[in-house]
């Protein structure tokens, strides 16, 4: 016990010495690490906000941000990553750079990027710059190639229009509209 008493009481007296010297030194240095360090930090990505399975939103969502969805929501979304849940139902227009869908959409979707996985359900047209659908997605609607997709101003009624006629053997049964739309998304999608 006594070794163990020598070797903590002179240590950090020593060491705190030492600290507090270094603390000093360094703190003139510190600013331009810490300096470095806010601006590092200010880039850095914040975490998903995630909505759970017990909660329902009646409302608009927007974020610059990355979003999951794993309750139900009622309204449009905006942001950069949208995620819909599994378990998940989303009625209203969708809208993000990179959207996941393995829940259930009802509404259109807008994406540069656009995934529906296996366990996908999405009624409504989807309008991507590129697009990747798995099988066992289900999907009924239309499905538009467009480079920027997230702009709803220019060119949308054409959109709709080419959409519908080019796409109308894809939006008639849910199981072969997906097979339909990923056979006819992959070219498009792998040309650029």
């Amino acid at each position: 016990m006594f070794s163990k008493s020598k070797i903590n009481e002179p240590g950090p007296k020593q060491g705190g010495e030492a600290v507090s010297r270094s603390t000093s030194e360094s703190s003139m240095n510190a600013p331009k690490t810490n300096t470095d360090a806010p601006s590092s930090a200010s880039k850095a990505k914040p975490p998903a906000s995630i909505l759970s399975s017990d909660l329902t939103v009646k409302g608009n969502l927007k974020t610059t941000g990355d979003i999951q969805i794993e309750g139900n929501i009622e309204g449009d979304i905006r942001a950069h990553l949208l995620t819909v849940g599994e378990g998940a139902t989303v009625k209203g227009e969708v809208m993000a750079d990179d959207v996941v869908v393995n829940g259930r959409v009802v509404g259109r979707v807008r994406g540069l990027k656009v995934r529906l996985t296996s366990t996908a359900r999405v009624e409504g047209d989807i309008i991507h710059k590129t697009i990747a659908i798995e099988s066992g997605a289900h999907f009924e609607g239309s499905v538009a190639r467009r480079d920027d997709p997230l702009n709803t101003n220019s060119g949308n009624g054409g959109a709709a229009r080419q959409a519908t006629s080019g796409a109308s053997s894809q939006s008639t049964g849910s199981s072969a509209a997906s097979s339909a739309a990923s056979h006819s998304a992959s070219p498009a999608a792998s040309e650029g």
